[in-house]
């Protein structure tokens, strides 16, 4: 007898079929599982690396605004070290220039002397005068002329800078006026109109010393001193809560005196207020 093969049954080779799609399909939920955990985790690391970039950006700004500071904070030292020498500088061309004046004076003081030792010596066939205003021979004699009331410049000046420096303004105005008054086409008139205007400055009367300061910017704007009265002003108006008008004082010193010591002292003040030089 001979026997055959049995056939597989239908019904087995459709379960496993079956069992093949679900493993599948599986495989296929567990990739897009995958997929989807992948996909987030891929958002957290770019957001992670956004944020990471913003905080370079911000650290960034942060040190260049440091560095800018640094380097406004070094231009300020700069110009107060500038300032400073020009100062310095201002100050030995003023004692040499004094020093010649000094010099020149002591020679004047030393004609004069002789002159007035040889004016007062009586010639020898003078007739002596006698109390009573006649000659010996009842001739009257003229009566001599009255000593001149004009103060002399130069020592008159002096007297008022001596006077300042010690503190004695009254006086020292005084000595200033004087100047102004009879010797008004002088420089040495501007130099003291501009102490006058110190004088006011230091008392605190800054309308005063505004008032002086500009007789020196428009009669003696040709004077030495005429910087120093226009960064004075623009202090001045400054103390008097008139801030905006300091600094136009300032802006025009700077734009007509630009390499002037007071043109750099008027930066360093614009500098210390974040306020610009120039009004553009």
């Amino acid at each position: 007898m001979v026997l055959g093969a049995a056939p597989m049954p239908a019904h087995a080779t459709s379960k496993e079929i079956i069992e093949l799609q679900t493993q599948v399909q599986q495989l296929l939920d567990m990739v897009q599982r995958l997929q989807s955990t992948l996909d987030t985790r891929f958002g957290v690391l770019q957001h992670l690396a956004e944020q990471t970039a913003d905080d370079a950006n911000r650290v960034t700004a942060t040190v260049n605004a440091l560095q800018q500071k640094l380097n406004a904070q070094s231009d300020t030292v700069n110009g107060k070290l500038d300032t400073t020498s020009g100062q310095i500088q201002s100050l030995n061309d003023s004692v040499d220039e004094l020093k010649s004046r000094v010099s020149k004076l002591d020679k004047s003081l030393q004609e004069i002397q002789t002159q007035l030792q040889n004016i007062q010596a009586p010639p020898p066939s003078a007739t002596p005068a006698v109390p009573g205003g006649t000659t010996p021979g009842g001739m009257p004699v003229a009566p001599s002329p009255a000593a001149s009331q004009v103060p002399p410049l130069k020592e008159t000046f002096q007297a008022g800078v001596r006077d300042y420096n010690a503190a004695k303004y009254d006086v020292a105005s005084g000595e200033f006026q004087d100047v102004i008054h009879y010797y008004p086409l002088d420089e040495l008139a501007g130099t003291a109109q501009f102490y006058l205007g110190e004088i006011a400055y230091r008392q605190q009367n800054y309308a005063d010393a505004v008032s002086a300061y500009n007789a020196v910017l428009e009669g003696f704007s040709g004077n030495p001193k005429a910087p120093a009265a226009q960064l004075r002003k623009g202090l001045a108006l400054m103390q008097m809560n008139k801030k905006q008008a300091g600094i136009t004082e300032l802006r025009e010193l700077i734009k007509r005196h630009p390499q002037t010591p007071e043109a750099a002292q008027a930066r360093t003040k614009l500098s210390a207020m974040n306020v610009r030089t120039t009004g553009h």
